[in-house]
């Protein structure tokens, strides 16, 4: 097309909202738990034109490949790729003013495990994993273990990526809290299944891997959380818990600035019990 505009896949995008850089120069990256996509479209749009993030992982889509609202996301600005689950699960990747590219759309290491849980694509010269870490509860039982195994594989994902040498990032719910310091109160937390020492050890191995949290890099000591309940008036209470993280390779690292949570947006009606998640690299 002419002037300003240019089509990718089929979709027209405005050069002046081209992927992927902030006013500053900077890349915005962030994660959000949208706990359904369409039943929370206003409120995650309304985010998207505030926060102008360049690259989102979104899970909890809660909704089937068909029924995802791509069109207003386009109109929005973003370019999508998906992969749903009717009711549960489900995880996307956007990019502002361009389609990412599809690498996978599944976990490797267990053909048979169906849940939407991870997706990856090349954007802006970075490989991006947004994932959604089953929960795991009650704990011990079978989703315990379920949750252990895809951790594991998980981790053995996020080693050959680390080995390319390449930036990526991994970013999403993880669904544990890695310290005391990520946790309202941690001798409550003790037995769940989001906090449990097999859980917190897995965690600490996967960063040990090369790989460098964000949020904590930046913030070393602050108490810092992404998801508070919705009984209990646990926002007002900043009763909350650690759990959506996001993990960059040493080729970002070196890259990073600025890290945070939108808080303010799980305060709003009829929000997400998370808050998005970002960081920005020079």
């Amino acid at each position: 097309m002419s002037g300003n505009n240019r089509t990718v896949d089929s979709i027209t995008y405005t050069a002046s909202r081209g992927c992927c850089y902030t006013q500053e120069g900077g890349l915005k990256v962030a994660t959000y738990n949208v706990n359904g996509i369409n039943g929370r479209l206003d409120a995650l749009l309304g985010w998207l034109n505030e926060s102008a993030p360049d690259i989102v992982c979104l899970q909890e889509l809660k909704t089937t490949d068909e029924k995802f609202p791509e069109a207003a996301l386009i109109k929005a600005g973003y370019g999508a790729v998906w992969h749903g689950q009717k009711s549960w699960n489900g995880v996307a990747i956007l990019a502002r003013g361009s389609k990412p590219q599809e690498m996978r759309r599944s976990l490797p290491g267990d053909p048979d495990d169906v849940h939407s849980r991870y997706i990856e694509c090349r954007v802006a010269k970075m490989t991006v994993g947004c994932l959604y870490l089953p929960n795991g509860n009650p704990a011990p039982g079978p989703k315990f273990d379920y949750k252990l195994r895809w951790f594991k594989r998980f981790s053995q994902h996020a080693k050959e990526l680390l080995a390319s040498g390449k930036p990526v990032v991994l970013a999403g719910d993880y669904n544990v809290m890695p310290t005391d310091l990520d946790v309202y109160a941690a001798e409550r937390w003790r037995d769940d299944a989001l906090f449990r020492p097999e859980v917190r050890t897995a965690y600490l191995k996967l960063v040990d891997q090369g790989w460098t949290d964000a949020v904590r890099a930046l913030h070393p000591d602050e108490q810092i959380y992404t998801f508070w309940h919705y009984w209990r008036n646990s926002f007002a209470r900043n009763a909350g818990l650690r759990i959506d993280h996001i993990l960059i390779s040493p080729p970002l690292a070196k890259k990073l600035r600025r890290a945070g949570v939108d808080k303010s947006v799980r305060g709003r009606p009829g929000a997400s019990d998370h808050a998005p998640v970002w960081i920005e690299l020079k």
